[in-house]
């Protein structure tokens, strides 16, 4: 039988959830009745709803189990994924990472055969996921949605095309990071007790979500491709300032670094505060350092680890109880409403699982990951970095799921089917 706190805990998952699909009535109450628009608006951040019914239930435990348990519990979790996809998502989105990157991306597209701005689109969601394979994917979310934030959301496209490029973007990224075993967390959470090297990922995901990436990005692109062709080669604003290729090493130094050191939080955040002195002392090579949505981005993860943490005694028999088949359909529809390393950890946690039950279950654990925001990791920092660009700078969670399910579809076929 669950415990009372793992059945309040159960009960606050669920509503966190259902108050991530009404962030946008929210912030529309925010604008019709001003005079509680801050209360509104808080509400309406999706990134603040994990965070504040996570205080909830640690309210919960002070109330019933005591303040020793209660902090005993918090102190058990592990913060290390909030930690890094903030230090990662400032560090990469700084313009002279930004300007590498943007770089990168035009001089490929001139090499492929898609004429003006369409090339530079294709590439922003084929190129920057499958980057993610190395650079870790909130990295790439980071850098994918600033691009598109500046060279496409900013050029007053319509809202069908963003919903359908926020929608690729989600799923390309989940997938676009198994091509190693340290870059996507729900592989990562497997990889070492299973033995998956680069070598099995490639030959096992790494090709067929090269395949689904591809596939998607050519889609929208060709869908979308009059709107895309009017729009300006070089983005809506002009250029910032070139930065110093010394400064621009440097950056990429610091990103390496946090990089490889991912699993280290002492060694990444010093490095971290290492990369803020190096920006304070030039500024003038610097554009706002996106801090508060970098710490936004940590609170909703650290909201879902302390929630999240409650859910194993119902979410693990669910999914055991699946066959090898059923698993990889089950994956992905309960990616949608958990974070899809979740599952995967919880996967990890049982012994004798066959290799297929292994493969479907972290296959479909990532195919699922663009359905929604809580879906995968780098998710929140796509929306922090992209909704300003939305119509009361909200994304509509159902709108986001609709876009997200031909892509989604896609990558299914593509690890079932090759």
């Amino acid at each position: 039988m669950p415990t009372t706190i793992q059945m309040i805990g159960a009960a606050l998952f669920a509503v966190a959830i259902l108050h991530t699909f009404a962030t946008k009535y929210f912030e529309h109450l925010a604008h019709t009745q001003p005079a509680h628009a801050g209360l509104w608006h808080l509400l309406g951040e999706v990134e603040v709803v994990f965070g504040f019914w996570a205080l909830v239930l640690v309210v919960a435990m002070f109330a019933i189990d005591g303040s020793i348990a209660a902090t005993h519990y918090v102190d058990s979790r592990n913060f290390t994924e909030p930690m890094f996809v903030f230090a990662i998502m400032v560090i990469a989105g700084t313009r002279p990472i930004l300007q590498t990157a943007t770089a990168l991306v035009d001089l490929l597209a001139r090499l492929v055969p898609l004429a003006g701005s369409l090339g530079f689109y294709f590439l922003v969601l084929t190129l920057v996921p499958l980057l993610g394979s190395f650079i870790t994917e909130p990295a790439a979310m980071t850098l994918a949605a600033m691009i598109l934030a500046d060279r496409v959301f900013a050029s007053g496209v319509s809202s069908r095309l963003k919903y359908a490029t926020l929608g690729v973007l989600f799923v390309n990224i989940s997938i676009g990071g198994t091509l190693t075993p340290f870059a996507a967390p729900p592989v990562l959470m497997v990889a070492g007790k299973w033995g998956w090297d680069i070598h099995f990922m490639l030959a096992t995901f790494g090709w067929k979500a090269a395949v689904a990436v591809g596939i998607n990005a050519l889609a929208v692109t060709v869908l979308f491709g009059r709107e895309l062709a009017r729009l300006s080669p070089q983005g809506s604003d002009q250029p910032a300032a070139s930065v110093p290729l010394s400064l621009t090493l440097v950056h990429l130094g610091f990103l390496a670094g946090v990089v490889v050191f991912s699993h280290h939080p002492a060694v990444f955040m010093g490095l971290f505060l290492f990369f803020l002195g190096v920006a304070t002392a030039y500024q003038r090579h610097q554009d706002r350092l996106i801090l508060r949505e970098g710490l936004l981005v940590a609170f909703f993860l650290a909201g879902l680890v302390v929630l999240g943490g409650q859910q194993q005694w119902w979410l693990q028999p669910v999914l055991m109880s699946m066959s090898s088949e059923a698993v990889y359909f089950g994956a992905t529809i309960l990616t949608a409403f958990t974070d899809n390393a979740a599952l995967t950890y919880l996967g990890s946690l049982v012994e004798g699982l066959s290799e297929s039950f292994k493969y479907a279950l972290v296959a479909g654990a990532v195919t699922g990951g663009g359905l929604t925001v809580i879906a995968n990791a780098p998710n929140p920092a796509g929306i922090a970095i992209l909704r300003g660009h939305f119509d009361e700078q909200s994304v509509n969670p159902l709108g986001l799921l609709l876009a997200a399910l031909p892509p989604t579809l896609v990558a299914a076929l593509a690890f079932r089917m090759l």
